[in-house]
């Protein structure tokens, strides 16, 4: 019917239908069926959108980024991780226990990532942050600062970030690893220590159950899994 139809004809319809000795009547008015349809619609590219693939490109990378210094214990060994952050997010993570490293004062927490070009052509990272007195300080060459081994890890993981794989399922992935070198082992405990620390308040996991009290409903809390119907936790 047009959308502009009176409620006196409508109820003429309904009575002459009756008269005829129809079973079933039923009328629309223009455009009331809409929203129905649009929701359909919009259910059916969701359904599309959860089963095609779709290649994403990581956003450039400038010369200079913003760092954290997340600093840990594994397996009574000190560890550091230097995360390059793109908007606040990981974008790159360089990881290492800490005997390892150029000698980076204890008080740095934050400070830059500065990617260069050799005169080959290669890449170099370099580390800058700001003293007590305001100078800036650079250590150069993060990749020579970290077992060449868990270099190139990082530069798998890196690469997995800057993609935008939401965090909680890099950690959960890393997790999974199966790596049989112990060594290794403690680097992958050290990168998801380090990740999860940037994991947002709140952040729901569907496929970990409580050790407590096996429910499902756990979410992330300052970098730890938290249970909300016992307050089970579990960090690390």
């Amino acid at each position: 019917m047009p959308n502009d139809v009176s409620l006196d004809e409508v109820s003429n319809i309904y009575l002459e239908s009756w008269k005829q000795g129809t079973k079933g009547i039923t009328v629309y008015r223009d455009g009331s069926r809409s929203g129905v349809l649009v929701s359909a619609d919009e259910e059916k590219n969701d359904v599309l959108e959860n089963t095609e693939f779709k290649e994403t490109k990581a956003p450039s990378r400038p010369e200079r980024l913003d760092a954290k210094v997340v600093r840990f214990k594994n397996n009574k060994e000190k560890w550091i991780a230097v995360v390059g952050l793109l908007n606040g997010r990981p974008y790159e993570i360089f990881t290492g226990k800490t005997e390892d490293v150029f000698n980076m004062p204890p008080t740095v927490e934050y400070g830059w990532v500065i990617k260069n070009r050799r005169e080959d052509g290669s890449s170099q990272y370099d580390f800058q942050y700001e003293d007590k007195d305001g100078y800036k300080v650079t250590m150069g060459g993060l990749s020579r600062s970290f077992d060449k081994e868990f270099w190139n890890y990082a530069k798998l993981i890196s690469g997995i970030l800057r993609h935008g794989m939401p965090l909680h399922y890099v950690v959960d992935l890393i997790e999974k690893m199966n790596l049989y070198d112990a060594n290794i082992n403690t680097w992958k405990s050290g990168v998801v220590r380090a990740l999860k620390t940037f994991i947002a308040d709140g952040t729901k996991v569907s496929d970990h159950t409580c050790r407590e009290c096996g429910d499902e409903g756990l979410v992330y809390e300052e970098g730890c899994l938290k249970c909300v119907s016992c307050g089970y936790s579990k960090c690390g």
